[in-house]
């Protein structure tokens, strides 16, 4: 299958490539990065998103940041307070630390992050076809875009396809940032996937009338009891695909779990402007003036995921033994 990968590396210029994901699917418009502050700056404003991509990216930012002189403590700041949800961005920062003031064993570990994302989201598609079938539904996007790999959920869903085992995917639009409409539908178009896009408040009349056979979805954070934080809107799907008996599954790379929490109460939830509320690419849709509210995630709790994907197979309850065992926590 044909990737659209997030980014790309120019190590002799010391630049980081950005696909403008804010762009997509109108324009592929490629942003350059030289330096952890503008690596920062690009989380912040969503240039590049999807917990493992921004990850990877904020590795690479405190690569620049030794191309660029920056100060390594001062960069490692500014990128751990970018975007305060994906546990991947701390996961990432955490790995680079040993490793300031060394150019060369900085980019060494930046490019084996890279190479484990693939290798990790490899497998978590294979396990995770296993699991479905028929029509699936997905929730904002979790492909190659939002990963630098192969895709988490999305992932899934194309090796189910490839393999004969999901025949069609609704896909939620995601208010209001619509990752959805703009990007998961971008990259179902491109590997020839039959599936058609819905308002996210369409998804309980689906479920209602027998066409959903699955729901699985990406996990920005997760807790050792399997609760979860995903983009706004997950927990509503969690307990609609609950009440009509729908297995509802969360994939995820097993770095995406916080092994400080234990349950997802302490997963810090990210507020963002309430104008992306209230305007749709610049355009007003409400009063001028008018307040608006922008979680950007909320968390599901455990009790209502069937299962959870991940690069070591499929852990199923009761989640915080499997979680610990997976984690080698015992």
């Amino acid at each position: 299958m044909e990737r659209l990968l997030p980014f790309r590396f120019d190590e002799e210029e010391g630049v980081f490539w950005l696909l403008d994901q804010r762009r997509l699917p109108q324009e592929e418009v490629w942003v350059p990065v030289r330096t952890a502050q503008e690596m920062a700056q690009a989380i912040r404003d969503m240039v590049v998103r999807g917990a493992p991509a921004i990850g990877v990216s904020a590795a690479f930012g405190m690569v620049l940041a030794h191309m660029a002189g920056e100060d390594l403590e001062e960069a490692d700041r500014l990128l751990r307070q970018s975007r305060p949800t994906a546990v991947n961005l701390f996961h990432a920062l955490d790995r680079m630390r040993p490793h300031f003031g060394d150019l060369k064993g900085s980019l060494e570990e930046a490019k084996a992050l890279w190479r484990e994302v693939e290798e990790t989201e490899r497998a978590i598609s294979q396990h995770g076809a296993k699991v479905l079938k028929g029509q699936v539904l997905t929730h904002c996007n979790t492909g190659p875009l939002a990963t630098g790999g192969w895709g988490t959920a999305l992932g899934a869903i194309l090796e189910a396809h490839r393999q004969g085992r999901v025949c069609h995917v609704w896909v939620d639009e995601t208010r209001p940032y619509l990752q959805g409409a703009r990007l998961t539908a971008f990259e179902l178009m491109r590997a020839g996937v039959p599936a058609t896009l819905i308002a996210d408040n369409m998804a309980g009349f689906l479920m209602q009338r027998g066409q959903v056979d699955a729901v699985i979805v990406g996990v920005d954070r997760m807790a050792l009891n399997g609760d979860f934080a995903n983009k706004i809107g997950t927990y509503a799907l969690a307990v609609l695909a609950h009440h009509h008996g729908i297995p509802f599954y969360a994939a995820l790379p097993l770095s995406s779990v916080d092994p400080r929490l234990e349950t997802g109460q302490g997963i810090p939830i990210e507020e963002r402007p309430p104008e992306e509320v209230t305007h749709v690419r610049g355009l007003p849709i409400a009063p001028p003036g008018f307040p608006a509210y922008h979680p950007a995630f909320d968390v599901t709790p455990h009790r209502f995921l069937t299962g959870i994907v991940t690069e070591k197979g499929i852990l199923y309850p009761p989640f915080d033994e499997a979680l610990r065992d997976a984690l080698g926590l015992h």
